[in-house]
């Protein structure tokens, strides 16, 4: 879906800079100074030419349960509250999930089940998620992947996720006056929020916090700033909830933990 062209809630229009290069990605993001203009950078991002040609292909192919939708087929940049205390930190977006409906864990199971914990928590304004334009708000909360492109079998290289940290670092930077926790859903995001953090010059321990379901560490910034505390969840993938992995009621006892350290 090009940039501008009617896509609800599109934050790109076509005068907006496209990075090609891992260096266009750092100074493309390291300038942009407010949120929207980071989200339109980087739903327009081309610089990791596999995961292009991936979520490219993906939007053209489709599902067969979608064959008669449009797909976004471009990067996805965080949403929710831009003042928020809770971050939640995913992997990267699903091909026929935010690849599809241009918001993250919107359109999946994936999303089925944390949208509905926020919900529970008091974070989302609905229980569901299911396109970019169904009136669903986030307050206190924002959901941000650590890959914005998705990959093939969830599983970005490298290469490409050391590209893409520019955006997510300076997503960090700006979320920074009120950013209080960060919940990490997987070992994936949990190392991406522990990498992330150790650029920031956030204090970690050593040695490095290991992930798990409840897993806590606390982040301590420089300058007197408050601590950021991460959380640890298994990942809401569909591999987890079906076999019992993650329940309901662990997901939003980690919630509950999180709605306790803002409060």
């Amino acid at each position: 879906m090009p940039p501008g062209r009617g896509w609800p809630g599109d934050p790109a229009t076509a005068r907006t800079p496209v990075a090609r290069t891992p260096a266009d990605v750092t100074r493309l993001a390291r300038s942009a100074r407010t949120l929207p203009v980071l989200e339109a950078r980087t739903s327009v991002c081309r610089a990791c030419p596999r995961l292009v040609a991936w979520r490219e292909d993906v939007a053209r192919t489709r599902r067969r349960a979608y064959a008669a939708e449009p797909y976004w087929g471009r990067p996805i940049p965080g949403w929710g509250d831009p003042l928020t205390g809770l971050l939640v930190v995913g992997l990267a977006p699903a091909a026929h999930g935010g690849n599809r409906t241009g918001r993250v864990f919107t359109g999946d199971r994936s999303g089925d089940w944390i949208f509905a914990a926020l919900h529970r928590a008091g974070f989302a304004s609905q229980p569901h998620s299911v396109h970019a334009a169904d009136g669903l708000t986030l307050t206190g909360a924002r959901i941000a992947a650590a890959v914005r492109c998705a990959p093939p079998d969830n599983a970005p290289a490298p290469d490409e996720r050391d590209t893409c940290a520019p955006w997510f670092d300076r997503e960090l930077d700006l979320l920074a006056p009120h950013l209080r926790v960060m919940l990490a859903l997987g070992a994936f995001a949990w190392d991406a929020a522990l990498a992330a953090a150790r650029r920031r010059d956030w204090a970690v321990a050593r040695p490095r916090p290991r992930f798990g379901h409840g897993a806590r560490a606390l982040l301590a910034r420089p300058g007197g700033a408050a601590p950021v505390v991460l959380l640890g969840s298994f990942h809401v993938s569909q591999q987890n909830t079906f076999t019992g992995r993650l329940t309901e009621a662990m997901l939003d006892d980690v919630l509950v933990q999180a709605r306790a350290l803002l409060a």
